[in-house]
């Protein structure tokens, strides 16, 4: 346990010197596909998140969920591709390829659905493709173009200011 604290304060210390802040220049296409980075330790409840994002007009086929967790039961199956930490080797690089690949893909949205800044978590979002990117207050500006005031437990109210805005910045169909 020490030592995962340690590996995160360590990761996040080395990591800002290298983490940018977002580009101001978000595309103005309507979004198609959406990227979900979900931190299951603290928000479990992800296929209610995952409906909301369905019945407000999101494709099924087109959400890609990936979902961390603090500590990892290997005798537990996922329906997600679920990771942890120890992914991330000290110096700060990713060492799974479905994570690296997650991270390249070009979404047009991201959801970072985190509210707690984990290096691990805080790294993919910085390094993420997606041209749009939306999270929590919480989380500094700087990952994030849009961040929402909730708490991840209020899902329903993240979903309905996060269609809220998108209709505003005309991302989706009214």
């Amino acid at each position: 346990m020490f030592l995962n604290y340690l590996k995160n304060f360590f990761l996040k210390y080395k990591l800002k010197s290298k983490w940018q802040e977002v580009s101001t220049q978000a595309s103005t296409n309507a979004i198609q596909t959406v990227g979900l980075l979900v931190d299951e330790s603290v928000f479990v409840e992800k296929q209610a998140l995952i409906q909301a994002l369905i019945a407000n007009g999101f494709s099924q086929n087109n959400i890609t969920i990936l979902v961390y967790r603090d500590q990892i039961n290997n005798k537990e199956s996922f329906s997600e591709f679920t990771f942890s930490s120890a992914i991330v080797n000290w110096s700060g690089e990713i060492q799974n390829t479905v994570v690296t690949e997650f991270i390249q893909t070009e979404f047009d949205l991201l959801i970072s659905y985190y509210a707690i800044e984990k290096a691990i978590l805080l790294l993919i979002t910085n390094n993420s493709k997606a041209q749009f990117k939306v999270g929590f207050s919480a989380i500094d500006k700087k990952f994030n173009h849009l961040m929402i005031t909730t708490r991840p437990e209020n899902y329903s109210v993240f979903v309905h200011e996060l269609f809220k805005y998108l209709k505003i910045l005309n991302k989706i169909e009214s």
